[in-house]
């Protein structure tokens, strides 16, 4: 796997083993979350809430899926390997750990979970059982990062137990039970919180020996790398004074953690609340339910190595997907919270050989960077080809823009208009993306 990493990066995560991957930066507030806004919904299949349109489109396009592969947790205190067949193209970053905790009523009522060197630890509880008034909160381990969550109605067998909490960025959470007062006495066995896996983030050192999960384009063969030569790419703050447009829009994009493990890159599409990525990171509202989406996790310096403390919201409702172009329209919880991070569109004018381009993006889950030459002409981040076969004949654009596993989803934007021109998928070198107009002809109604 090419990896070159930039400075940030580097110096984030060569580290001693102790060492945490990333040191957040106070940009962002005291961050407090939640369940979601409406825990364990019913879901409806996607293909009923598409549009007439877009599921004629669909049917004359449409190509069979391989079923996704199911990780499963193997016994307490063992790894779980996790694995999916590199052609699903979504970055795996981070393994299940098998363990057994229990807190409260008897047993303790602080629980620290630490593996040192992770990037993110996630906790995943199946039991969730606790009196009236009663809560808790999962943080890093000095409170700047904090999620409470709240008792479900008690011995209330509707209210979902299994469910993941929001990760806590660096290698450490600790999870805490705060107590109301309440009911005391036959009820305690049957109390308690009960955390049965833990989702832990690559080290630097895990991650360079997890292989690149990027689609290849399926018309070539071979496993090409998708950093095409020397990686021109650099943190998103280095653009900031540079090419303070570049630099705006890469806010706009985010940073999609998938079943705990598995990353791709997301973005704020228009004004309401809309984010685009590829089908081959998730296609149902069930996965993207259990998505977590980080705003803002970029460098908060060029050549540093704190990052900004990203705000992340859960995923809610897919609207629209499609495998042939490679989309997935979602929404997201708590919209309000990242709206100030603005937002892309899509150029709907065909893209142009010869057109400048430049890629933000989150390849093998580094903070944000981009790729295109900086501040001076884009070099090879350009489009080669306007009229290339990705799944269907003519549907993408290719460019030797560089890129990684866990850059599917990210937008390619042109530097002329500052638009989308395509959605970034395949790697290969020539690695290229969804025409952002045919995109636009089968998402307007939504936009």
């Amino acid at each position: 796997m090419s990896i070159v990493a930039g400075a940030c990066a580097a110096l984030a995560l060569a580290g001693t083993a102790g060492a945490v991957a990333w040191r957040s930066s106070g940009d962002e507030g005291r961050t407090v979350g939640t369940w979601h806004e409406a825990a364990g919904p019913a879901r409806t299949p996607v293909a009923v809430e598409r549009s007439t349109a877009d599921k004629k489109a669909d049917k004359a396009t449409a190509v069979p899926r391989a079923e996704k592969a199911q990780a499963t947790v193997r016994s307490t205190a063992t790894t779980e390997a996790a694995t999916r067949p590199a052609e699903d193209g979504r970055q795996k970053i981070g393994e299940l750990l098998g363990v057994d905790k229990l807190l409260g009523y008897g047993s303790p009522e602080r629980e620290v979970f630490r593996y040192p060197g992770a990037s993110y630890v996630k906790l995943h509880f199946s039991r969730m059982t606790m009196l009236p008034g009663d809560y808790l909160t999962v943080s890093d381990a000095k409170g700047q990062e904090s999620y409470r969550y709240d008792a479900p109605k008690l011995l209330d067998a509707a209210a979902p137990s299994d469910r993941w909490a929001m990760s806590i960025t660096g290698d450490t959470a600790v999870l805490e039970m705060h107590r109301g007062g309440g009911l005391v006495g036959s009820l305690l066995d049957r109390l308690g919180v009960r955390v049965d896996k833990v989702a832990k983030g690559f080290t630097k050192r895990e991650q360079e020996r997890a292989p690149e999960a990027q689609l290849s384009n399926p018309n070539r063969t071979g496993r090409e790398e998708s950093v095409c030569g020397n990686d021109e790419s650099r943190d998103a703050v280095c653009y900031r004074s540079a090419d303070p447009v570049a630099y705006t829009r890469s806010k706009a994009i985010a940073r999609l953690l998938i079943n705990g493990t598995e990353l791709c890159t997301g973005w704020r599409i228009g004004s309401k609340n809309r984010m685009l990525t590829n089908n081959h990171c998730f296609d149902t509202s069930d996965d993207a339910y259990e998505t977590e989406v980080w705003f803002n996790y970029q460098c908060a310096r060029c050549g540093g190595y704190d990052v900004f403390r990203p705000t992340k919201v859960w995923g809610d409702k897919v609207l629209a997907t499609n495998h042939v172009y490679d989309y997935t329209l979602f929404t997201v919880e708590n919209f309000a919270a990242v709206q100030k991070f603005g937002s892309l569109t899509l150029d709907t004018v065909r893209p142009a050989r010869g057109q400048e381009l430049y890629v933000p993006q989150h390849p093998a889950g580094e903070p944000t960077r981009i790729a295109g030459r900086l501040g001076e002409k884009a070099g090879t981040c350009s489009i080669t080809d306007n009229a290339y076969d990705g799944y269907a004949r003519n549907s993408d654009v290719a460019y030797y823009c560089d890129t990684e596993g866990g850059s599917s989803g990210s937008p390619v934007l042109s530097r002329k208009t500052d638009k989308v021109v395509a959605l970034h998928h395949f790697g290969g070198c020539p690695n290229s993306g969804v025409r952002a107009d045919l995109l636009y002809a089968r998402l307007k109604a939504y936009l």
